[in-house]
C-alpha cells in the first residue's frame, strides 16, 4: 500500500530565533494540520540544552525553558499535537540535549550536518569537501554510538545544503561523492537502531542528474530497511502552505509504502 502522508514531525515556530515570525504560531500550525488531513505532528524548535555544556551563543538562549513557552499546545479532535525539539551535535560530537531532559520531549530530530556553524560543530581543519564528506560519515555513526530512546529520535537533514557552506562546490556536488559502501554502512546501523530517517529536502528543486544524486543516499537507506517520516522543517506559513505536495512528490519519487513508515509514537 502507498504510504499515507499524514504527519509532519518538524516544524519550527516564531520562538526560533531564524523564524521570530509572529504568523508561525501554535495555532497556526495546528490549522495547517486540519486543512492538510494530517492526523499527527511535531513542534520542533532548535535546542541546546542546559544541562550540556559547550552552547554556542546562537543556543545558549534556546533552553527548555524558552521551547516550553509554547505550551500547552493546542489541542484538537482527530489531530495529535507533539512537543519536541530539533538539537545539533557539537565538533565533540555531542548530543545537545541530555536523557533526563529528553523525557520531558515527545520527539528530538538532531541535524549532523549543520556544518555551516564554523568553530560550533565542525573546526577550521574539516573546511574542505573532503573534509566534509569525512564528517557526513563520522558524526552519523556517533550519533548512533549514543545510547537513545530511538523510536523517538529522528535524524534530520540528510541532504541539506548547509553542509558544504564555506567550501567551493555545492552540497549536490558533495553528496555525489559520498560512496554507496559509506551510505549502505551508515543506514544499515539506522535501519538497526529503530531512528526515523527524515525525509525534508525540497524535491521540486532539482532535476535530472542533481535529482538522482539527491536521492541517491534515500534510495539507499530504504534498501537497508531504514523506516522514514516527513518533516516540513517550515519557518514561515509559506512553507507550510507547499509541504503536502512536496511530501506527495517524495513519495512517488522513491516508491514509498506503509513499509517504509517510521511509526511514532509506539
Amino acid at each position: 500500500m502507498k504510504y499515507s502522508i499524514d504527519h509532519d514531525y518538524h516544524i519550527h515556530s516564531c520562538l526560533s530565533p531564524c523564524s521570530q515570525d509572529p504568523a508561525q504560531n501554535p495555532n497556526a500550525i495546528l490549522n495547517y494540520a486540519l486543512q492538510n488531513g494530517f492526523k499527527k505532528i511535531c513542534l520542533t524548535d532548535h535546542f541546546w540544552d542546559d544541562a550540556i555544556a559547550g552552547a554556542s551563543e546562537w543556543y545558549k538562549p534556546q533552553n527548555l525553558a524558552h521551547i516550553k513557552k509554547s505550551l500547552p499546545l493546542p489541542q484538537t479532535d482527530g489531530v495529535q499535537f507533539f512537543f519536541g525539539a530539533e538539537t545539533d551535535m557539537d565538533r565533540f560530537m555531542t548530543v545537545g540535549c541530555s536523557l533526563k531532559t529528553l523525557e520531558e520531549l515527545d520527539f528530538l530530530i538532531v541535524s549532523t550536518t549543520h556544518l555551516h556553524m564554523k568553530g560550533f560543530t565542525y573546526s577550521d581543519q574539516d573546511n574542505s569537501l573532503e573534509g566534509k564528506i569525512n564528517l557526513w560519515e563520522k558524526r552519523l555513526h556517533a550519533l548512533l554510538d549514543n545510547d537513545l530512546p530511538w523510536h523517538k529520535i529522528g535524524l534530520a537533514h540528510i541532504t541539506t545544503h548547509l553542509i558544504e557552506n564555506h567550501i567551493d562546490t555545492d552540497h549536490v556536488t558533495l553528496y555525489s561523492k559520498i560512496s554507496e559502501q559509506t551510505y549502505g554502512k551508515a543506514f544499515s546501523r539506522c535501519a538497526e537502531k529503530g531512528i526515523g530517517v527524515e525525509l525534508n529536502f525540497n524535491s521540486f528543486s532539482y532535476d535530472g542528474e542533481r535529482l538522482k544524486t539527491i536521492l541517491r543516499p534515500y534510495f539507499i537507506a530504504k534498501d537497508c530497511g531504514c523506516k522514514f517520516y516527513f518533516g516540513s522543517d517550515a519557518h514561515h506559513p509559506d512553507k507550510l502552505s507547499c509541504a503536502k505536495a512536496n511530501f506527495e512528490n517524495i513519495v512517488n519519487l522513491l516508491d514509498l509504502t506503509e513499509n517504509d513508515r517510521f511509526n511514532f509514537p509506539l
